[in-house]
């Protein structure tokens, strides 16, 4: 299939959005990473952290990408944020946050690029089933949601990091809370989905009772997290300004955790590390840790960059990838800087049977 390129005035345009974006300070692994960092003092700390190894011959990755020599100078690390109702961070858990973070082995430049969880993608399970990606984290764990971003994505990720919800309302809490401009109607919101989250994790709800510059406790910045339904302060909306509010409530996170001493980072660490679940072991973790100042977060985006929010049938609103081919393509320059990448025929064959029901196609820099 052949598709024009956008022009170098129009993805000068496409950047240049982009950047106007609020930019993440730091993506939440490497958050913890910095942490720890500073944080452990003896190996004994990582007793606490729940280590899940995937064996390698579990990853699934499209052919062409084994043999792809740019994406060898780079990291790229699956970051899952967890909806569990209990402590569990495995399969049966909806990933409400699904974000690739992409560290370039050389510079330590980052790129992150958040996945909209009601992205229409294949499954890659034994019916290769097509939903909303949120579901291969249900359906398999972090494995099978590897695997999903790996197939749909042309991505190498051999490795994860998820939190629950308990995760991020300790790490706030234990940094004494973060200040986040809200507008009324998010208060109201945040009320409701406080709610919920309460019953979850068994933690106490605060209600809030006003807008403007607020300083919101765990739970309350936990709950403006989940927002979807009301536009952000910036006037985005839908699953959309649900990923803006949680770039935003990371990017605080970072800058409270920068400023904090000693005894509340390590705090942080004994309240935080058994809520989470990774496949990075100590030794990697801390392989990373050593060059942790000399990262870099350089820009951020939200993926699909192309797409249209339509029903899907029995599988409800989705966020429709217009098409999945040209997404792909826009990605590996985004991420890897890769003008002319080639997707493999995993990605055009998965491309091809979004259209076919869909019936949405990319044409230029429209759709049809």
């Amino acid at each position: 299939m052949s598709k024009k390129k956008l022009t170098g005035q129009q993805r000068k345009k496409k950047l240049a959005r982009r950047r106007r974006r609020k930019k993440i300070l730091i993506v939440v692994e490497l958050l913890i990473l910095l942490v720890l960092g500073v944080g452990v003092y003896a190996a004994s700390k990582f007793n606490l952290l729940e280590v899940n190894p995937i064996a390698d011959s579990d990853v699934m990755m499209n052919e062409e990408v084994t043999k792809n020599k740019e994406l060898k100078a780079y990291t790229n690390i699956a970051l899952f944020g967890i909806d569990s109702r209990d402590e569990s961070l495995g399969d049966g858990n909806r990933s409400d946050t699904i974000i690739v973070a992409s560290i370039n082995n050389k510079t330590k430049e980052i790129k992150m690029v958040s996945v909209y969880r009601d992205t229409y993608l294949l499954i890659p399970k034994e019916d290769r089933t097509y939903d909303k990606a949120n579901l291969g984290y249900f359906y398999g764990g972090p494995e099978l949601a590897i695997n999903e971003l790996n197939r749909n994505l042309d991505l190498d990720i051999t490795d994860y990091v998820s939190v629950n919800f308990s995760a991020l309302i300790d790490t706030i809490d234990a940094l004494g809370g973060i200040d986040v401009e809200i507008t009324e109607k998010e208060c109201f919101y945040i009320n409701g989905y406080m709610t919920e989250t309460a019953e979850i994790t068994g933690k106490e709800k605060v209600e809030l009772y006003e807008s403007g510059l607020v300083h919101l406790n765990g739970m309350q910045a936990t709950a403006f997290c989940r927002i979807r339904y009301v536009p952000t302060v910036n006037g985005t909306n839908d699953d959309y300004g649900r990923t803006e509010r949680q770039r935003l409530v990371i990017s605080k996170i970072a800058e409270k955790a920068k400023k904090a001493d000693l005894l509340t980072l390590n705090k942080v660490v004994d309240t935080v590390l058994p809520n989470i679940s990774t496949s990075l072991t100590a030794g990697e973790i801390l392989g990373l840790i050593s060059g942790v100042a000399k990262y870099e977060l350089v820009d951020n985006a939200g993926f699909p960059f192309e797409k249209v929010g339509t029903g899907m049938g029995s599988k409800g609103d989705c966020v429709v990838p217009v098409d999945l081919e040209y997404n792909v393509e826009e990605l590996h320059r985004f991420l890897f800087g890769v003008e002319d990448y080639a997707v493999s025929e995993t990605v055009k064959e998965i491309s091809e049977r979004i259209v076919e029901v869909s019936g949405l196609r990319h044409k230029e820099v429209g759709v049809e």
